[in-house]
């Protein structure tokens, strides 16, 4: 009597392996991370594109992918985000962005982060999530390592008042926003 095994389909497999492996700290994921998921795969894209119209998968910009799941903070999506792009760089949450959340700045774009990175300068779309923009610093850790803060919760490092405003006008950034005041205080 012969026993017959069979072949789970790569959408299943996938679903399987994401149900067993994603939580609400794991859930951005990058296509290699997903590749590892249904190994042999050979038309991973397709799979991709199956999973994503199935409801799976949701793209946020070319190569990163969230798999949905309860109490996620999507505030923090395009952070966890930056933090799969740029895995391999020095990114630091800067300019504009970190500024707003110090109160330095009252009005920045909505959806759209802005960090210094050791890569190249860059916009990411990310369709209806929003933008990570890039920008490019020749700093080097060491030489920053007093100014900056790990934030758990993004996932990256984040940048001083100080040294926000130091990254704002060497990259001649408008300092039209900048309340003088709140910077002041901080500073």
């Amino acid at each position: 009597m012969f026993c017959r095994v069979t072949p789970v389909q790569p959408i299943r497999q996938l679903d399987r392996t994401l149900r067993l492996l994603a939580d609400r700290e794991r859930c951005v994921f990058a296509v290699s991370d997903l590749a590892g998921a249904v190994p042999g795969c050979a038309q991973l894209a397709v799979l991709l594109s199956r999973a994503e119209k199935a409801g799976l998968l949701k793209r946020v910009c070319r190569g990163i992918y969230l798999y949905r799941v309860p109490d996620y903070p999507i505030e923090h999506l395009l952070f966890h985000t930056a933090a799969r792009l740029r895995a391999g760089e020095f990114n630091y949450i800067s300019l504009e962005t970190a500024l707003s959340d110090a109160g330095v700045i009252s009005q920045v774009p909505f959806n759209w982060i802005t960090l210094m990175t050791s890569g190249r300068s860059h916009v990411v779309d990310c369709g209806d999530f929003g933008h990570i923009e890039f920008v490019h610093t020749a700093r080097r850790p060491d030489h920053v390592a007093g100014e900056l803060a790990y934030d758990p919760d993004r996932r990256l490092w984040r940048a001083s008042v100080r040294l926000a405003m130091r990254d704002m006008r060497a990259t001649r950034r408008s300092m039209d926003l900048v309340d003088k005041e709140a910077l002041h205080e901080l500073v």
